[in-house]
């Protein structure tokens, strides 16, 4: 085969150019590297500064990202009585917001916002709002609209699951008081900033709020939850509760007796008192007119403190075996000693006067309280020294506040010891329970003194604080055998005088009537009085010690005998059942009849 050369050669115009190689200037590749090098450098310089300077700036940016922070809600502990019976919880709610400008349904192209009557349409039937309602609230803001407040946990549950964006669910905790008003005037309340103002919830804050960290948690790239770094306590269960030796059948059982004869007398307020004499628990503390803290904000703030604990009044005839037990303990007096009750003594310039203006002629203890004598115990009282009387009423507290977690508790009234001494007339009254005050929480307490055989014994409705044994823990102030006969003396009171509302077959029950003059600012109000009973049961092995106080009941008829002592015997019978206190005398243990 024949090759045409001339195929290979290339016409002159389709001929490659060739360009010469010059030399590059040794100016222009210095000027190239150093570029470069400081290139580098500034690179290198960069991740130094990075790396050395800011390090820990970056590294905490990162883990700012990285970590997901739920701060505490602020949880309370929850109250329960003495049986367990929930007082106060802690529930969760809900805050519901709305955000339009990110309105979307499941399913929907990202991109489409939904229009407020759309939501409206779905959300009408889950909450109390119509869609007239819902789309005025919404308006033209495009975020941050809340919708509704107290939202339940159900209801949440069901708007969670429309799966709506832009619906934003923010919980917090709601305050609850299952029991309503029956435990308002001892619990208290949280305003709506959850701020406590009244009660246990203002006076044991720090115990009632549940401990509770910050919680974080680290999560990589993808959003894994990463281990490591949990602090100490984090995962820590705060499930402790706030118990009150406070019974809730006793409590209700109380609040209705007291109430319904507040009602009856037309009374300005009432208290009813139950209490362990053993150790100072009490068992109903019930006090009306009371509030719902549910819904304090309807209630007049008057009623958010316990008058139990904090305002004072003259007890009249209930303080007489007080002051029986310390003319005994001083041995002024004796067992078989008779006084003559003329109906009248006079004292420095005052004549005095039985209540009933009646003259009971020579008669004993037993009958003094059972008639209630005020000639009589002015004629005991006389027999001891007032300096000596005077120590012995400071020494039982009655100017000091006793020492209780009952919020707010005051102390009494007395006067200085130079004015009670020189005014012969101070310490005569004071034999019958005037001239001088103190609360109904402490009534009870010196009642208990009487009934444990002369201790002290400190008044509580929690037992988150350590109560106190009375044999061990407090001074005895009266001779056991001074406080049997006392007891025994308030018996008659129930067998034979005044008391005889609260006799109770086959039990033995002590107590003594009160009705005193009501004073104001030193004044005696014409017509007022303070009707009161205190009873002590069983006697013989005594336990408890029930306390009824009402302020102004309004009739002639208004004494002790018919206003207070009603209400203690109804609770008396419930507290008999309720402890399930046998009874004293074996003839009155009824038996199931057979077949």
């Amino acid at each position: 085969m024949r090759v045409n050369k001339n195929k290979s050669k290339l016409s002159p115009g389709k001929r490659k150019r060739v360009v010469p190689l010059e030399k590059v200037p040794a100016h222009r590749m210095r000027l190239v590297f150093f570029t470069l090098l400081f290139g580098l450098c500034g690179l290198g310089g960069r991740l130094a500064w990075l790396q050395v300077l800011q390090a820990s700036a970056l590294e905490a940016r990162a883990r700012s990202f990285q970590t997901d922070f739920t701060r505490p809600l602020g949880i309370r502990r929850s109250i329960v009585d003495r049986m367990g019976r929930l007082v106060a919880l802690d529930e969760k709610r809900y805050r519901l917001w709305a955000h339009p400008r990110y309105f979307n349904f499941p399913g929907d192209d990202p991109a489409l916002i939904r229009k407020p009557i759309d939501i409206a349409r779905r959300l009408s039937g889950l909450i109390p709002m119509s869609m007239s309602e819902i789309v005025q609230r919404l308006g033209d803001r495009p975020s941050g609209v809340k919708l509704l407040e107290d939202v339940d946990t159900d209801t949440a549950t069901l708007i969670k699951k429309l799966g709506i964006s832009g619906l934003d669910l923010e919980p917090y905790p709601q305050r609850v008081y299952p029991q309503g008003s029956l435990f308002g005037n001892v619990v208290g309340f949280l305003n709506h900033d959850r701020v406590p103002q009244a009660g246990l919830e203002q006076s044991l804050n720090s115990e009632i709020v549940r401990y509770e960290q910050p919680r974080s948690l680290r999560r990589g790239a993808d959003g894994t939850p990463l281990p490591g770094d949990i602090a100490p306590g984090v995962l820590f269960r705060d499930n402790f509760q706030l118990q009150l030796t406070l019974d809730v059948r006793l409590q209700e059982l109380a609040m209705e007796a007291l109430s319904e004869q507040v009602s009856r007398w037309s009374a300005k307020k009432g208290v009813a008192i139950v209490m362990d004499v053993t150790n100072g628990e009490m068992l109903a503390l019930a006090s009306t007119p009371t509030y719902d803290p549910n819904q304090y904000w309807r209630f007049p703030t008057s009623r958010f403190r316990e008058w139990s604990v904090q305002d004072l009044f003259e007890p009249g005839s209930t303080f007489k075996p007080i002051n029986l037990a310390l003319a005994l303990q001083e041995e002024v007096i004796n067992e078989g000693d008779t006084v003559f009750d003329e109906g009248r003594i006079e004292v420095g310039g005052w004549p005095l006067y039985n209540n009933d203006r009646i003259a009971h002629g020579v008669i004993d203890y037993p009958k003094l309280l059972q008639v209630s004598s005020n000639v009589g115990m002015v004629k005991t009282m006389q027999r001891l020294s007032p300096d000596l009387y005077w120590d012995w009423l400071q020494k039982l507290g009655l100017d000091s506040s006793p020492d209780t977690d009952l919020p707010g508790a005051v102390a009494g009234q007395l006067k200085s010891k130079k004015h009670f001494v020189l005014q012969t007339i101070e310490p005569a009254t004071a034999a019958f329970g005037q001239g001088f005050s103190l609360t109904p929480i402490k009534l009870a307490q010196l009642h208990a003194l009487l009934a444990n055989g002369g201790y002290l014994v400190n008044p509580r409705i929690t037992r988150q604080l350590a109560t106190r044994d009375s044999s061990s823990d407090n001074a005895q102030i009266l001779r056991p055998e001074v406080t049997s006969k006392v007891l025994d003396w308030m018996e008659s009171v129930v067998n034979e005088g005044s008391g005889q509302g609260v006799k109770t077959p086959g039990y033995r029950i002590g107590g003594k009537t009160g009705t005193a003059q009501k004073a104001v600012n030193g004044t005696y109000q014409p017509g007022a009085r303070i009707c009161s009973f205190v009873a002590i049961l069983p006697i013989d092995k005594p336990r408890y010690v029930v306390l009824v106080v009402v302020d102004e009941p309004r009739g002639t008829n208004a004494y002790g005998s018919t206003v207070a002592v009603p209400v203690a015997k109804k609770i008396i019978d419930g507290l008999l059942v309720i402890e399930k206190i046998p009874p004293t005398s074996k003839r009155f243990n009824f038996q199931p009849a057979k077949g």
